[in-house]
């Protein structure tokens, strides 16, 4: 028997759905509504469900688990809060929150707590999207070149958040996931017919690092409803139409474009339908059955709190880029916005650490008090490196990298996305690092990153290869050369292709001996299943 421990908050326009799905899958317990005929009708379709109008009667329940919050997008936050603190695993609706601030504490406060924090970015639980990013993944439209979606309607109209608020959160969640990066640019144009400051129609320019373009087209002044995300490849195309029955809401256009005496020639192919009634499931049954799976796994889910988070960076910027535009309404040039580039250094006086003019630090990165960035090196943003690390010439950090305090980076390295080194690692000249374990050039793979975690004080020698999806255990020890494809233990010396164990080493950086006993600083180790441990007392 199914433990009832589901409640939902707000059952009217989107929230009534929630209610059914968790009703049919016999976890609902009790339905909240501010509005009396609402809860009304709820009592008489669901006469076994609890109703009440009181929020914190449903946190002071130790007997509801999960927390379902559809409520305006605007109180989305202040409930999503008290229900995490009130120890609930917690579904909001998109967006998480109005501001990336108010995200970034619900995010922090779910792993406190160590709750499942969900966001209802639907799509991703649709079937038609699983099926085009396994089409995708399998090379079926060759390397990603441009996105673009259209979410149309003249349905419900709301007044607390503008259509891109409201529309636009699905899209970009779904583009970002296709993508597996963040972009380097963001413009936003919008038009206010029905109120002065609010948007009722959007357009927004996304551009990618790996050249990937996209456009989401958003609005409520549509005669009629469409929602279609069109994804142009090297080799094809794919089109999701999620108002075409289910036999063809997922199409395949083999066109492709040949160059003739320097001239691009389209060249068409017949359309084929992708069949999708195999794995075909109501997508937000889909979607509520990955939140309940969630929390009796306690497994991250594929929209936790730290992807709505993503996808409100891109939602704040893509408002600022509007409201810029407002602001200058009588510019007689187009306004931009592109809040990603590469950014100056600050000038010497103003920074705690050392770059080289040549080198390249981009916005969003945090760099340590004392640390050195030497010629042609490249830090690239969101990486984080602590203090007092030395990074060599020709670096390249990131993006989204982490080097922890003291770590010393050599010559012709890269530290790519995917890779945690911890304090006092050492990278020598010329080491690799791999982040895709099966990488093709005409194939976007990012969302395949495999991780790769270096911990305290491991060595790395000169042009060794560190396969990635693998930990390198603290104080280890890689050869030159070497090429390691599996886990290293703490502390073990690896040489070889494939890298093999022929020993261990001292933290001091000297080989053990046979008894596990530095012959130069005479630290005395002993055996322990993730590799040796350093006596007390040595």
């Amino acid at each position: 028997m199914i433990t009832k421990n589901i409640a939902v908050i707000g059952s009217g326009y989107w929230g009534k759905n929630l209610v059914r799905n968790f009703y049919q899958l016999g976890v609902l317990k009790t339905i909240c509504d501010g509005a009396q005929s609402i809860r009304e009708d709820m009592a008489k379709t669901y006469p076994d469900v609890s109703i009440t109008d009181d929020y914190g009667k449903i946190l002071k329940d130790k007997h509801i688990s999960g927390v379902v919050i559809a409520a305006p997008a605007e109180r989305h936050f202040e409930i999503a809060e008290k229900a995490l603190d009130a120890g609930k695993n917690v579904f909001v609706e998109k967006p998480l929150s109005l501001n990336q601030m108010d995200g970034e504490k619900l995010v922090k406060l779910a792993a406190q707590k160590k709750k499942i924090l969900f966001v209802g970015h639907i799509l991703n639980y649709h079937a038609a999207v699983i099926r085009l990013k396994e089409m995708i993944k399998a090379g079926k439209i060759g390397r990603l070149q441009y996105i673009y979606s259209r979410r149309l309607s003249l349905g419900k109209i709301r007044r607390e958040e503008n259509i891109l608020w409201s529309f636009a959160p699905h899209d970009i969640s779904i583009i970002l996931s296709l993508t597996g990066e963040e972009p380097c640019y963001v413009d936003s144009v919008g038009s206010n017919f029905l109120h002065a400051r609010i948007a009722d129609v959007t357009m927004t320019n996304l551009k990618f690092p790996s050249g990937i373009g996209a456009h989401i087209f958003v609005s409520w002044l549509n005669p009629y409803k469409e929602q279609k995300l069109v994804i142009v490849g090297s080799n094809g195309m794919l089109v999701f139409d999620d108002t075409e029955p289910i036999e063809t809401k997922l199409v395949h256009y083999p066109h492709t474009i040949d160059w003739q005496n320097g001239t691009p020639v389209p060249n068409k192919a017949e359309s084929v339908p992708i069949d999708i009634k195999d794995i075909w499931e109501e997508p937000l049954k889909a979607e509520c059955k990955a939140f309940l799976s969630a929390i009796e796994t306690h497994t991250k889910p594929l929209t936790s709190g730290e992807e709505g988070l993503r996808v409100l960076k891109i939602l704040e910027l893509s408002q600022q880029s509007l409201e810029q535009k407002e602001s200058l309404p009588s510019s007689p040039l187009p306004i931009t916005y592109n809040p990603l580039p590469a950014c100056e250094h600050p000038s010497p006086a103003a920074r705690s650490y050392f770059a080289h003019e040549s080198a390249v630090i981009d916005k969003g990165c945090e760099i340590g008090s004392g640390t050195k960035i030497w010629h042609f090196s490249h830090i690239l943003a969101g990486s984080k490196v602590g203090e007092n690390c030395n990074i060599g010439q020709n670096v390249v950090v990131g993006p989204d990298a982490t080097i922890g305090n003291k770590c010393k980076i050599q010559n012709n390295v890269s530290v790519y996305k995917g890779v945690t080194l911890e304090d006092g690692v050492f990278c020598g000249p010329s080491m690799v690092f791999t982040n895709i374990y099966n990488p093709r050039a005409e194939i976007g793979k990012m969302d395949q990153v495999r991780p790769t975690l270096v911990r305290k004080g491991a060595t790395m020698g000169a042009n060794c290869t560190i396969v990635c999806g693998h930990t390198i255990g603290s104080y280890a020890f890689i050869g030159a050369g070497a090429v390691v494809t599996k886990d290293v233990p703490d502390y073990a010396l690896m040489v070889g292709n494939p890298a093999r164990q022929i020993g261990w080493m001292c933290q001091c950086g000297e080989k053990l001996n046979t008894k596990l006993k530095c012959p130069v600083c005479k630290k005395q180790y002993k055996k322990t299943k993730a590799g040796l441990l350093l006596t007390p007392d040595t």
